[in-house]
Parts: structure tokens; sequence; C-alpha cells
């Protein structure tokens, strides 16, 4: 926000930035974490979270979008927003703080097996059906077929068992870590305090969903409907779905035209809020 109100950036720097993004260090991140992991009965649980938490949230915010009318645009950046978690930025360095290193593996499956196949899948396809002048099914399927991020978990999959020479790992290694403060500087680029103006309600749903109610919602998924071998992993499986908004929902939202000036809002008054739910999600899971 300090380099947009000095006028060190160019006022659409942050295009450059959400190109970068997905083009380079989001598959970049994904073709190094994928890589290597392998899902038991065990975890299949904890992967299925990010696929409950968005169509959970999609079917919520499209009801009451008809309910309140609310425009496509908002509609749509609620969803991606409100129904996508920070599994990984915020999300894995909280499991540790809160639950130890032993936590950060299942972290890591919900992030890469969950989270980002969602964006990369149902994601976007909500992206084209809610940005202007909505393209067909099969324009739809090319775009989801041709997102990068997905690309990569495919090829990611692909060469599950082929061990990556040393410097092809450290070059996905540093291209993926430019990921997370990029993109939370292209969101900065973007956000001013005037947003907040006309966008109370909608954001008052979106962050009480995804804060509050749908982590209230998964946990009696798992700890009451689902028991015996999730068990040990139901804690930071309910814990990762408390996360705030994901930034790189945010940032396709933003490509797509989405409401822009609301998502910034979303992400920005709900990475700070996090800060604050997370310990009482904490207490409240460790009590189980």
């Amino acid at each position: 926000m300090g380099l947009r109100a000095s006028g060190k950036v160019p006022e659409n720097a942050h295009a450059t930035l959400n190109a970068f993004i997905i083009y380079v260090a989001f598959p970049a991140l994904i073709l190094r974490q994928v890589h290597g992991v392998h899902v038991g009965m065990d975890t299949i649980y904890s992967v299925m979270m990010p696929w409950l938490l968005f169509t959970t949230g999609a079917a919520v915010f499209w009801l009451i979008s008809r309910w309140l009318r609310l425009s496509p645009g908002t509609t749509g950046a609620l969803m991606l927003t409100g129904g996508l978690g920070n599994t990984s930025f915020i999300g894995l360095p909280m499991i540790e703080a809160f639950f130890g290193t032993g936590g950060i593996a299942t972290g890591i499956l919900i992030d890469t097996l969950g989270t980002y196949l969602v964006l990369s899948t149902l994601g976007i396809t909500v992206a084209c059906i809610y940005s202007s002048g909505a393209p067909n099914a099969r324009a739809i399927a090319l775009r989801v077929l041709t997102f990068p991020p997905l690309i990569a978990v495919l090829a990611a999959a692909i060469m599950m068992d082929v061990q990556y020479p040393r410097w092809t790992d450290e070059i996905l290694g540093r291209l993926g870590n430019t990921l997370a403060p990029l993109a939370l500087v292209s969101v900065a680029l973007q956000l001013r305090l005037k947003a907040f103006q006309g966008n109370w309600s909608a954001l008052a749903l979106g962050l009480g969903y995804k804060l509050i109610v749908a982590p209230a919602l998964l946990a009696v998924v798992y700890f009451v409907l689902i028991r015996g071998s999730a068990a040990a992993n139901s804690q930071v499986t309910v814990f990762e779905a408390a996360m705030g908004p994901q930034i790189g929902g945010a940032i396709v939202a933003t490509q797509y035209g989405l409401n822009p000036s609301f998502v910034t809002v979303m992400v920005g008054a709900g990475t700070l809020l996090a800060f604050m739910t997370l310990p009482c999600w904490w207490a409240v899971l460790t009590s189980f």
C-alpha cells in the first residue's frame, strides 16, 4: 500500500504480478509440493475438506445472493474468497504454531490435493460463469483444462515416481517461494479503505461464513459423522477450514473482474480477523 501511495509502481502493477503468479509461481510451487505426495485411507477425509468447504459455500452464497439480489460479480467473488481457505501461506505456519510439526503433513495434503485442485477446477468454472459475458460450457472446459496450476498438478502426478534433479528442485523452490509475497503485494496494491463502502453486508456475509459458519459445519462432519481413522487428523483438518480467504482465489477473481474492490477487502480484513479467530478455534478443537 505504501508503494502505491508513493507512486513507485504503475497503477496497473497488480496485473503484471497476477500474471507471474498464475503462470510461473503457482505452477512451480505445485510441481514441487505435489511431487512425492501420497494419499492413504487415513488422510483421504482430510483431502476432502476443501471440496466440501467450496461446494457448501457456493450453494450458500448462491441462495443468499438470490435472496439479496447481489450482482453476479459479487456472488462469484464470495464463492472464490469465502469458499477457499488460505491453507498454505497462513495455514501451514499456523498448524506448526498450534499443533506442532506433526500436523504439517496433513496440511500439505489438504493444500496440494484439495485447495489447489478445487481452485483449478471448480474455482475456474465459477469465475467463468460469473464473469461478464459468461462463456459456454465448451469455453469453460477449455479454460479449466488450460489453467496453468491444473496442468502443473497433472504433470506432478504423472512424474510422481520421477526423482527431480537437485537443480530442478531448487529452481522450483525459489520460484514457488515468490508466490506468497507477490500475492500479498498484489492484493495490497488494490486495497483502498474506500472499498469498504458499499461492501459491508457482503463482507459480513463472506467472512461470517468463512471464519465461523464453515468451520462449525465441518466440525460436525469430522467429529460427529466421520470417525475411526480420520479422528487423528480431524483437529488439523477443521483448523485448516477456519483459515482466512485464500489469496489464490482472490487473484483469480480479480483476473476475471469479479468485483475486485470487494475481493481485496475480503482478503485484507479476513486475513487480519483470522489471527483472532484461529486461537479460538484451536481452543475449541483441542477440547474434543
